[in-house]
């Protein structure tokens, strides 16, 4: 059993007019139908450029958010429209590292006081219990015990961001969803960070959602990849098969945007014509297809549907059959 599954997950925001007699016009079609799982343990990268939808399904999946329709099942229990008091304990075993260290913590609150507040929330432990438990988490994530009574603004940004991770494991989740945790980083400190992550996933047996839109990255810290547009995965596979072959054309575009030292081991660009669509007014069929080189008549009439390719692969294309 996955620890995470994920099944047809929608989230449309809905677009009002006038302040008396607010009436509808549209949505923000920021998920549309996504599906995933996550065996215990493993990671999953979720892949996109900026509006693709990534955030909105972090906060789906902590139940930040409320799902529109689908399904999200936590290690067995259904959990997409459970209540508030249902969700309590569950918020121990699911945790969310945010994507921007200086405005993730509260600048007038200690680093003790932040990172032992989801302690305090859960009710779990004494004061000293707390004090104690913080203390240690903060030398596992490679900070001094003694930050304890220090304040964000004294941090660097990769200090910050410990803290962060720090607040994420004091309840000793199962499952960390790490929204960009490291775009807003210089890159000496994005590697230090993701080391830190993998070393506490081995030590902790931790499962991650790492959701990203550096490939370098997602291919650094990942198991399996899903590649998002719109709001649909458009591709999924293990890290290292897409990145080798990638069947969907916009999983193509997307690594040949990628900078590589070697100029000879880059693969042959492959290019996407005119602007992205907005999410209130998809095309219909292929939300791809207006800027799509491989496009063909049926790409403008359906959606295609995520089918399996290859062995674990699976692409949403009409055409990835042919380069499968």
């Amino acid at each position: 059993m996955p620890l995470l599954r994920v099944d047809g997950l929608v989230k449309h925001f809905p677009l009002t007019r006038g302040v008396v007699l607010s009436r509808g016009r549209g949505a923000v079609h920021a998920v549309d139908g996504l599906s995933f799982e996550i065996p215990r343990g493993g990671t999953l990268g979720l892949v996109g450029e900026s509006g693709s939808g990534k955030s909105t399904v972090a906060r789906l999946v902590t139940r930040l958010l409320e799902p529109t329709a689908g399904e999200i099942v936590y290690d067995g229990t259904p959990i997409t429209h459970a209540s508030a008091r249902a969700l309590r304990p569950l918020r121990r075993e699911i945790q969310l590292v945010f994507q921007d260290p200086y405005s993730s913590l509260n600048p007038r609150r200690t680093v003790g006081a932040i990172v032992a507040e989801p302690l305090r929330l859960q009710r779990i432990g004494t004061r000293a219990e707390r004090r104690a438990r913080v203390r240690e988490l903060l030398e596992v994530v490679g900070l001094n015990p003694e930050h304890y009574n220090r304040y964000p603004h004294e941090f660097s940004g990769g200090q910050r961001q410990r803290i962060g991770i720090a607040r994420a494991l004091v309840t000793t989740p199962k499952l960390v969803v790490a929204d960009e945790p490291v775009s807003a980083l210089d890159v000496s400190i994005q590697a230090q960070i993701l080391n830190l992550l993998g070393e506490l996933q081995g030590e902790f047996g931790l499962t991650y959602l790492f959701i990203a839109h550096d490939l370098d990255v997602v291919r650094h810290v990942s198991d399996r990849v899903a590649i998002m547009y719109l709001g649909k995965i458009v591709e999924t596979g293990a890290t290292e098969a897409i990145f080798a072959r990638p069947l969907h054309p916009y999983s193509r575009a997307l690594l040949s945007s990628v900078l590589y030292p070697d100029p000879d081991q880059k693969p042959p660009r492959f290019f996407l014509s005119g602007e992205i669509p907005s999410p209130i007014d998809l095309p219909a069929g292929c939300h791809l297809h207006q800027r799509c080189p491989w496009a063909v008549a049926a790409c403008g009439q359906a959606y295609p549907p995520l089918e399996p390719l290859l062995p674990g692969r699976s692409a949403a294309c009409f055409r990835a059959g042919e380069m499968a």
